[in-house]
């Protein structure tokens, strides 16, 4: 890594390079007080224990439907290595909440190299308790106050990044008017909303912003809706669930836009372009297409550069 005074750490969920590591990011994850909100460390940890036991076999089965590992580590690499070649004073590293690296390794690395200053970027567009609030926390956490630390705010409002959503959507299908274009959401349990997590109206405003600018644009889908993915157990998740949605479109052309990622993973590479496009064929969607992230799509850096500007 370069000589600098500032760092930019971006901050992610991480994903599993090998069936050790799911069985790792699932324990961390599942131990994380902003995931299972349970008082108790010590009854979070048996039921953590409990979930990863009985789900991390069947969770790599489809691990190995998308080449054994999870792709959001190589493409955040590679984000990485474009930023540092853009921003010249700045060194860029990644610090991910479950899998290596993590923020305690980074933490030695910047100190190592004389870092005074770090911009922590969280890599979620709209806030939540379960991402942006887990990863900062964690970060500052083992930081133990070594660095000035700024946060980049949710983001979803900023005018070049939602360009650069909008390029990866009118290059994705030819005739507009033919697809139902839906914006799926990573899911979130309906209790942490109603305990004041604002994720699910940032992800409503979002929705909202792109609309209008497909409008402006004229780029007339047939329709455009909003639906969330990734439910897992028996309690009431945020709605409509993507499965319920595609249900609508019978003998129709779809299209996805995972609006809650801005990196591939498992969720847009397994989940959305294999599973939920299998229920699809099920339902009898005549086309089913599904967007890639921005990942390290040049209007998505400068996005980046126009957000740490002032920094």
């Amino acid at each position: 890594m370069k000589e600098c005074k500032k760092a930019l750490v971006l901050l992610n969920m991480g994903g599993a390079r090998n069936k050790d590591e799911l069985e790792m990011f699932l324990t961390n994850m599942f131990n994380d007080k902003n995931i299972l909100t349970i008082k108790s460390d010590f009854f979070r940890s048996l039921i953590a224990k409990f979930i990863v036991s009985s789900r991390k076999d069947s969770a790599w089965k489809n691990y190995e439907e998308i080449g054994n590992r999870s792709p959001i580590n190589p493409l955040t690499e590679k984000l990485v290595s474009k930023l540092n070649d853009e921003l010249e004073d700045i060194c860029v590293v990644q610090a991910m909440r479950y899998t290596p690296p993590f923020a305690s390794e980074v933490v030695k690395e910047l100190e190592k190299k004389k870092v005074k200053e770090v911009i922590l970027f969280p890599m979620y567009p709209q806030y939540s308790t379960t991402t942006t609030k887990s990863s900062v926390e964690d970060f500052i956490e083992h930081s133990k106050r070594k660095f000035h630390i700024e946060v980049i705010e949710p983001f979803y409002k900023n005018s070049i990044f939602n360009e650069a959503i909008i390029d990866t959507i009118k290059n994705s299908v030819e005739n507009y008017k033919e697809y139902n274009l839906i914006f799926s959401a990573h899911g979130l349990p309906q209790k942490i909303v109603d305990k004041g997590d604002p994720y699910e109206k940032q992800i409503n405003e979002h929705v909202e912003i792109l609309s209008k600018i497909l409008e402006e644009q004229n780029i007339d889908f047939k329709s455009i809706s909003l639906a969330y993915q990734s439910k897992v157990g028996p309690m009431k998740w945020l709605e409509p669930a993507l499965d319920k949605e595609l249900e609508k479109y019978k003998d129709e052309k779809v299209l996805i836009y995972p609006i809650a990622f801005l990196i591939d993973n498992s969720e847009t590479d397994f989940e959305l372009s294999i599973e939920y496009k299998e229920e699809a064929e099920k339902i009898g969607i005549v086309d089913y297409k599904v967007c890639k992230c921005l990942n390290s799509d040049e209007k998505f850096i400068k996005a980046i550069k126009d957000l740490i500007k002032d920094k």
